[in-house]
């Protein structure tokens, strides 16, 4: 069975996020929760709520960027945080749903504020052994 899972990596002052899985697509919504993860334990956030995104883009490292900095932008603008995101993509096309709720600071502890993603470290590839890798770094 392919290993389906994301990480955090080090970098100087930021933090890297990775995700991985046998599709481009579970690789994109693996390094997604770890971009939340950065903020609370998954464990603490509910799925109460739903919200999607939309990016277009021919190359998948700049569709991984714009999707990242989406989600960015959903937590600062909408105060929200996330537990569980689906991706599809589409020919240049990729949707998300994103599951979630408002951040509550009692409940989930953010630890920092994320600022967006950077094009330093980011890839999107499959390793020599078929397994999708999305990654980059993000400014905290």
């Amino acid at each position: 069975m392919r290993d389906i899972s994301w990480s955090h990596f080090e970098h100087k002052a930021d933090m890297g996020i990775e995700g991985r899985g046998p599709s481009m697509e579970i690789a994109f919504a693996q390094a997604g929760l770890a971009l939340n993860a950065i903020i609370s334990d998954l464990k603490s956030i509910s799925p109460r709520v739903v919200r999607q995104i939309r990016c277009l883009g021919d190359d998948p490292e700049i569709l991984f960027f714009d999707f990242i900095n989406e989600i960015i932008f959903l937590i600062s603008s909408q105060g929200m945080i996330f537990c569980r995101i689906e991706v599809k993509i589409t020919d240049s096309e990729l949707a998300a749903w994103l599951s979630g709720e408002d951040i509550d600071p009692a409940k989930h502890d953010p630890a920092v504020e994320i600022k967006g993603a950077s094009f330093n470290n980011l890839s999107v590839k499959q390793d020599k052994n078929g397994q999708w890798v999305a990654r980059c770094v993000v400014d905290v």
